[in-house]
């Protein structure tokens, strides 16, 4: 029977790694769909290769930081054998494959918010760094024992600061990652008219941003009801309120945004990255109503950030990740209590202060890793580069075959253009 069962834990995880990774899809295809028809090919090289740049970093440096585990030692070490501090039929291993796919969305995050105009290579050192050293020490803070942060807290408030699958610890660390590159960057080119008008740039193909979100929603099953990590600890009510949350963002993004697709497929998952935290705690009316305002949130930072603020954030990923991620952390602590429904062992005051802790490092660690690589090397293409687009200034071939020969046959067209362009903006 134990063997049983440790075979079906490590079925259980693996099939939530592989939904997770296949979520990784819809990161890619979501910003395929928003970024202009020039960037579509970069977007979709930036995500598959920061998967496996994220997935070495952690193998060999991350995880270690979060758990103290290393697995540099032999394979019977790995699988259990002999009676080792690694769990039996490899168990250890799909729970790193399993986390190693939550690390990987930070850069896939920050991907959406820098898109368009940041160096390539930059962003694979930035990710390197990302993954192996700033994401995991959080990570371990909150779900390992790293720095004492989790004991600090149940003396404080009683209670750990909870958050089941990452609405902090994966989406706000890294919408606020996302944050500190787009600032580090600045603007597309010609973005803003020396007036400070918006110039439109409207997504390139709403059918592939479509996908994108369809996949990432129904991946998301996996990234919230597999985080119970085994068989026993599995609970229906984490599927459930993820899918109240996931319609809740629907229908408020259906009507504050007006009836706009890029609104309302990214409400979907505005809802979803809400109620992570507190997905195995919520009622679900309470989860509805975390995903109904997270919806909702989205669509007014969005166009307060594009609008107002000048921020370029190409797909509203400190929005959608950052700010939704920080309201999901908090309501956990609300709709989390016996008072509203929920099943309790929650503390609005930690919920609140982990959620800041989370934020405020996410922040500065994206600051600090981008800061240096901006004074390093640059991260971002030149006027001309980006102008062309990154499909064939850094990839030498556009998604389209006749329009790449049109743009090459253009050359001196592209550089008048750019710096036009940049004139225009100021």
């Amino acid at each position: 029977m134990e063997t049983t069962k440790t075979g079906t834990d490590v079925l259980f995880i693996l099939l939530g790694a592989i939904m997770v990774l296949a979520m990784h899809a819809g990161f890619a295809f979501l910003e395929v769909g928003t970024v202009r028809k020039k960037n579509q090919v970069n977007a979709l090289v930036k995500i598959i290769s920061d998967f496996a740049v994220s997935t070495i970093a952690y193998f060999f440096v991350g995880y270690s930081v979060a758990y103290g585990t290393s697995f540099l030692v032999g394979a019977d070490v790995l699988v259990g054998k002999n009676g080792t501090a690694f769990a039996a039929s490899g168990y250890d291993l799909v729970k790193f494959f399993f986390l190693a796919t939550f690390a990987a969305a930070i850069p896939a995050i920050v991907s959406g918010g820098i898109a368009e105009r940041a160096k390539f290579n930059t962003q694979l050192m930035a990710t390197a760094i990302l993954v192996g050293v700033v994401y995991p020490t959080f990570e371990g803070m909150v779900w390992g024992t790293r720095f004492g942060f989790q004991d600090m807290m149940k003396g404080w408030f009683g209670v750990a600061f909870h958050d089941f699958a990452g609405s902090v610890v994966v989406h706000a660390v890294g919408g606020w990652i996302g944050l500190a590159a787009v600032l580090m960057l600045g603007a597309r080119l010609g973005r803003y008219r020396k007036n400070g008008r918006l110039v439109a740039f409207p997504p390139s193909n709403i059918p592939f941003l479509a996908l994108g979100a369809w996949i990432l929603s129904v991946g998301w099953f996996g990234f919230n009801v597999m985080s119970a990590q085994t068989i026993a600890e599995i609970s229906g009510l984490v599927a459930l309120n993820s899918l109240m949350a996931m319609v809740g963002g629907i229908v408020t993004s259906l009507i504050v945004g007006r009836n706009d697709p890029g609104f309302i497929h990214n409400g979907a998952l505005a809802g979803l990255v809400a109620v992570c935290a507190g997905s195995d705690v919520m009622h679900p009316l309470g989860a509805l109503a975390t995903g109904g305002i997270a919806g909702a949130m989205f669509v007014w930072l969005f166009n307060l950030c594009q609008n107002k603020w000048h921020l370029d954030d190409v797909l509203g990923v400190w929005a959608l990740h950052g700010m939704c991620g920080f309201m999901g952390g908090i309501a956990c602590g609300v709709f989390g209590q016996e008072a509203l429904g929920g099943l309790g062992g929650v503390s609005l005051g930690a919920q609140m202060l982990g959620t800041v802790a989370g934020a405020a490092f996410g922040l500065a660690g994206g600051l600090a890793v981008y800061g240096s690589l901006k004074a390093a090397f640059g991260i971002r293409l030149g006027d001309e580069e980006e102008f062309a687009g990154a499909d064939l200034s850094i990839h030498q071939i556009g998604a389209y075959p006749e329009d790449a020969t049109t743009m090459h046959d253009d050359g001196l067209a592209m550089s008048v253009h750019a710096s036009n362009a940049k004139r225009a903006a100021g």
